[in-house]
């Protein structure tokens, strides 16, 4: 594991032991290792949301607004379970 150094100002630093305290981190370490992989789980959402935009208007078949939103609600649902909210 590589140690990286990171400098806070005062105010963000006290926003982070707040924040700790209520979620009960027992570091700032830990704290800081999960907003770092939430922040990774958000880009890569929003890549698999870029890709699947691109490929919206790939296809030749006629597809209508009742079959688009189908899926849509379809997808959301499958993301939801997965990502547990």
């Amino acid at each position: 594991m590589e140690t990286v150094c990171v400098k806070f100002e005062e105010n963000m630093l006290r926003d982070v032991e707040k924040a700790m305290k209520k979620n009960r981190y027992a570091t700032k370490t830990e704290f800081i290792r999960e907003a770092v992989r939430d922040k990774l789980g958000d880009y890569e959402k929003k890549m698999d949301i870029e890709s699947l935009k691109k490929m919206y208007g790939m296809s030749k078949k006629r597809t209508t607004q009742e079959q688009l939103r189908k899926a849509r609600d379809k997808a959301f649902e499958e993301l939801d379970k997965e990502l547990g909210e």
